[in-house]
């Protein structure tokens, strides 16, 4: 069974680097390597484009935040994600 390729990861225009303000985003407390364990589930799993990159919290604590284009895949990395049950 073949996939169909996702237009984005051929453009190479899935990740961005830069947090639009038009995501809908998530925090999760940093973990060693979390950033390259999240980079991959999301890959794996959803299609739209998203943004993961490191950042400060109300506290000044640093944390991961994440986001994505499609409010729906937020709602689906947030149940699925096997990631995010051991923080």
């Amino acid at each position: 069974m073949l996939k169909e390729p996702n237009p984005l990861n051929v453009f190479n225009l899935r990740t961005l680097s830069v947090p639009p303000p038009h995501f809908e985003y998530c925090t999760v407390p940093m973990s060693y390597n979390l950033t390259e364990a999240m980079t991959n589930w999301v890959k794996g799993n959803l299609k739209g484009r998203y943004y993961i990159g490191h950042s400060l919290d109300k506290e000044y604590s640093n944390v991961l935040k994440i986001g994505f284009e499609n409010p729906k895949e937020l709602s689906y990395f947030m149940l699925a994600c096997p990631l995010l049950k051991y923080n």
